[in-house]
């Protein structure tokens, strides 16, 4: 322990957390989904904001030094909202994603945007999820039956002679916005060793919990905007990629659904200045720069060819196009722009070097994603791995993205840790 934790201990302070329903649509005990409106309330105070235990927890877990002693000076606060963080689906370390508690809980922690991943639904009706198929590991669509059915490809027990894994495939164009509502978030797992469907869905890794995703509560995109507005946050959708061929049904084309999604937004009077749309498909980031340039001057290109070293060389060298497409952010995985030196400290990386001399900001995706960080950070610290190993380097991450690499956001499962941070460093 260090020196003061003690001192650092009385600062504590839970986050005050969101009364949610009692069914436990999440676990094996009860799989029916409990009663509760079908839209959230209109009005909600906005919050104070609260951090609770853990962005302490990670300071009194970094190794000795400056860096430590700078954010142990901060731990009496005051603390207050910040661009900076970015509630990732909310705040699912511990709440169910894309749900109201999710958001509400972002919004304690200090986050300044929250993000609503955009689909629609078998009557093009735009829902929060974070991708068209994923109902049966993010909801309790097959404890229901009637909905169950519906479903593109129904629950399979696993089969260990045949070696296959559980599997199902729900997506919101399988049903209506009507079935929709009728479904309580879950977090988002699935057992590939289920026999029942109550062990598929019964699954949360262990660094998450189901204390909170007794009901989930879902929301539409517009229903979205109206929670966020309330809250006093900003905005930052998301177009998922359709799982079903477009045009849907003939005629809803890949521009009508990228439309769509920023009309929610004209007609419920945001400012645009307020909402930074985003996409893996450079194509609709184009077309809000052409089509709706006061939403397009903010929207976000989320850059997945990293993932691969060819990909990467490409990102890298491409950084000077993208700029003159008129592209103002890119949005990479953490570990595109960072590496180690050969003293082993985390840098920026090519990656990061290239997009600030093009001119571009950077947002990145996901801290607090990854569990505790003794296992090596798996995705999203895959470059530096050999140069962490306690859940204290969340904080070493965060400060080389910050300082170093100059990102003007974070998106993080847990907000609270960057909301720290960043007012502790003025951010």
């Amino acid at each position: 322990m260090i020196q003061n934790s003690a001192r650092i201990g009385t600062a504590l302070a839970l986050v005050a957390l969101p009364v949610v329903a009692t069914s436990a649509c999440s676990g094996a005990e009860s799989l029916q989904p409990a009663s509760r409106p079908e839209s959230p309330s209109e009005e909600a105070a906005p919050h104070g904001v609260q951090l609770g235990p853990r962005p302490y927890y990670l300071v009194e877990d970094m190794d000795d030094g400056e860096l430590k002693e700078q954010l142990m000076a901060c731990s009496e606060g005051p603390f207050e909202r910040t661009d900076f963080s970015i509630g990732h689906r909310g705040a699912c370390m511990q709440f169910p994603e894309h749900t109201r508690e999710s958001y509400e809980a972002a919004a304690r922690m200090g986050a300044g945007i929250v993000e609503c991943d955009v689909t629609f639904t078998k009557d093009r009706q735009l829902v929060c999820r974070h991708a068209q198929c994923d109902l049966h590991t993010t909801t309790n669509i097959l404890a229901i039956p009637e909905l169950a059915e519906k479903c593109s490809e129904p629950f399979v027990p696993a089969d260990a002679e045949a070696g296959t894994p559980a599997s199902a495939k729900c997506c919101t164009s399988d049903i209506t916005l009507a079935d929709f509502r009728r479904l309580c978030g879950k977090m988002d797992a699935a057992n590939p060793d289920a026999a029942t469907v109550e062990e598929y869905m019964a699954s949360t890794p262990d660094f998450r919990t189901d204390l909170y995703a007794t009901c989930g509560t879902l929301l539409t995109h517009a229903e979205s905007i109206e929670l966020f507005s309330s809250l006093g946050v900003k905005f930052t959708p998301e177009l998922k990629a359709p799982e079903v061929e477009m045009p849907y049904e003939g005629d809803y084309e890949q521009q009508d659904y990228a439309q769509q999604m920023i009309d929610e937004y004209k007609a419920a009077g945001v400012d645009p200045k307020s909402v930074f749309a985003q996409s893996f498909s450079l194509d609709d980031v184009l077309y809000w720069l052409e089509q709706e340039p006061e939403f397009g001057a903010q929207a976000v290109y989320l850059d997945s060819r990293v993932d691969t070293a060819e990909g990467y060389e490409t990102a890298v060298s491409g950084m000077e196009s993208l700029a003159a497409q008129g592209v103002k952010i890119v949005a990479p995985p953490l570990f595109a722009l960072v590496t180690l030196d050969r003293d082993g400290e985390i840098v920026p990386s090519e990656y990061a070097d290239a997009a600030k001399a093009a001119g571009l900001d950077i947002i990145t995706w996901t801290l607090e994603r990854s569990g505790p960080l003794a296992r090596g950070g798996d995705y999203y610290y895959q470059s530096v791995s050999e140069g962490i190993d306690n859940d204290g380097d969340t904080m070493v991450m965060l400060d080389v993205l910050a300082r170093d690499v100059g990102v003007r956001g974070v998106f993080s499962d847990w907000p609270a840790t960057v909301t720290y941070y960043a007012n502790c460093m003025g951010l």
